[in-house]
């Protein structure tokens, strides 16, 4: 047997890497909330037409805003009805579809009376904002005709 002593390993640097690179992660995935903590959430989309004029509103210049909520707010009884009608045929739509015993003829109608809500609703908000463009600057046409344009490029 040999008394000589083992050979002394060379320290290992993989460790001071490993540590580097979870230190790395670590701050990456803290990077990462921090951002999703501070960012603003995005807006929901409300099902209510009111307030989606009003959003339209907001965008238009101030003379042409308070046309358009001028002309809400003297059709807003008309509005809601209109869109409660609108919302209560598509819920009679989805009562049809759970009826044990199920009729075809029974949901082929209520889809029927909720496509002519539908129509009902969307003619009488179409005329509504015609009526408020033919009094609006030519600024505030051209800013309600591309509400939908600028909001897409926002996101």
């Amino acid at each position: 047997m040999s008394t000589a002593e083992p050979a002394a390993t060379p320290p290992r640097r993989g460790g001071r890497w490993l540590l580097f690179g979870s230190l790395a992660l670590n701050l990456f995935f803290i990077g990462i909330a921090v951002a999703m903590a501070i960012r603003s959430p995005p807006p929901r989309w409300d099902r209510n037409v009111l307030v989606r004029i009003e959003r339209v509103a907001s965008t238009l210049p101030t003379a042409d805003a308070a046309i358009l909520r001028d002309a809400v707010e003297a059709n807003k009884d008309v509005i809601e009805a209109a869109q409660k009608k609108y919302r209560d045929a598509r819920d009679h739509i989805r009562d049809t579809l759970r009826q044990q015993p199920f009729s075809d003829e029974d949901v082929r109608a209520a889809m029927a009376a909720s496509r002519a809500a539908r129509q009902s609703y969307d003619e009488m908000l179409h005329g509504m904002f015609a009526d408020v463009a033919t009094k609006m600057s030519p600024e505030g046409r051209q800013a309600m005709a591309d509400w939908r344009s600028r909001r897409r490029t926002r996101k």
